[in-house]
């Protein structure tokens, strides 16, 4: 049986306690939201298996391609490009100060990142700082990052002219968010909310979707488990797994492969 997927990549979330990182990842997993969720003790895991490259990443206007792509269209007996797919094991990981000099401990062999915080708390912004300097002192050089606003469900999307403002608890600009990226070299910023499920599975593609662009400029070596990256037959076809990290979190409670 062939293989549903042409690469699988290990993604961390990490970020405050609090901000709803296993939200999203439930959200992305299964599709649906759970209001109460214990706090996350080390890790927990999940995967989703989803397209990369064209024509999806053109469909979906991911990893910005120019508007003006002039890329020519595939002649009428020319097969269009086949769609690739990625497996995205994903792992989330503790926010508590407690459980920070273990769950550092994971994000080795990590290829991608989303670091997250609460729009509706801006101390959960300031600490992304502290979070990515510690995913950079760990992880491998180029492992790819991009910053989440989570809950905008929490910010009303407009205020009538006189209309009370209280229902708006957002504390954290989309402008201050994106200045933040731009100032510490992370390529995107996404707005999310695990409540709705709006944005979620684009801020996962916009990893994705970079991940694969730095397969096809061969910046990982698909054989060494280290890159967080493994392509066809690293690892034995449809079982292949990201083992790295504590273990590979033995003992913990693990969802790999219940979503997908």
């Amino acid at each position: 049986m062939t293989q549903p997927w042409d690469y699988i990549a290990k993604i961390v979330s990490l970020g405050d306690s609090g901000c709803g990182k296993s939200s999203l990842t439930i959200r992305l997993c299964e599709g649906r939201f759970s209001p109460h969720h214990d706090v996350t003790i080390g890790v927990e895991f999940g995967s989703r298996i989803v397209p990369v490259g064209p024509p999806a990443s053109h469909t979906l206007s991911i990893n910005n391609p120019s508007k003006s792509d002039s890329t020519p269209a595939p002649a009428k007996n020319q097969k269009p490009p086949e769609q690739k797919h990625m497996k995205l094991s994903l792992w989330d990981t503790a926010g508590q100060e407690t459980y920070k000099s273990i769950t550092r401990s994971y994000f080795r062999g990590a290829s991608g990142a989303l670091l997250v915080f609460d729009i509706s708390r801006k101390n959960t912004f300031l600490s992304a700082t502290s979070w990515l300097h510690d995913l950079r002192q760990i992880a491998e050089e180029n492992i790819v990052v991009v910053l989440v606003g989570n809950k905008s469900d929490l910010a009303s999307a407009s205020t009538v002219s006189g209309e009370s403002e209280a229902d708006n608890k957002r504390q954290v600009s989309k402008e201050e968010a994106e200045e933040w990226c731009k100032a510490n070299g992370v390529m995107q910023y996404v707005e999310t909310s695990a409540k709705s499920g709006e944005g979620v599975e684009r801020a996962f593609l916009e990893v994705a979707e970079r991940i694969y662009q730095n397969i096809e400029a061969g910046r990982y070596d698909l054989n060494d488990r280290r890159s967080g990256v493994k392509g066809p037959g690293g690892g034995g076809g449809n079982n292949a797994k990201i083992n790295l990290g504590m273990n590979d979190g033995r003992g913990n409670k693990a969802q790999g492969g219940k979503c997908c």
